[in-house]
């Protein structure tokens, strides 16, 4: 997650409140999708940007989800990103993103 990405995450949860926002990603990679949800939930793990040492604790979903996909219009779903299920592997990025879910989420 780039710094300004995390900059503005962090605004937005000061200024709304971290109970008010849910982050979804879209990142192709396992590992991508894991170090941006971790990113949101304990804090930049790299120690390079706003969110170091700073634990969010937002809640992180992909958007390959079935939590998510269940909430979209399926005709936007199915023109934005329904391809992708197809290229992707869902399973390993749900995982992923769930399990920082899971260790860092405080709402």
């Amino acid at each position: 997650m780039d710094l300004q990405n995390q900059a503005r995450i962090k605004e937005l949860a000061e200024e709304l409140g971290g109970e008010n926002i849910v982050v979804l990603l879209g990142a192709a990679e396992p590992d991508t999708a894991s170090l941006a949800a971790e990113t949101v939930t304990l804090g930049d793990p790299t120690f390079a940007g706003p969110l170091a040492g700073v634990s969010l604790g937002l809640k992180v979903y992909h958007i390959l989800e079935p939590e998510i996909r269940a909430e979209i219009d399926p005709a936007v779903y199915e023109e934005q990103a329904a391809m992708m299920e197809m290229v992707l592997d869902v399973d390993a990025l749900a995982a992923e993103v769930s399990k920082m879910r899971e260790e860092g989420s405080k709402y």
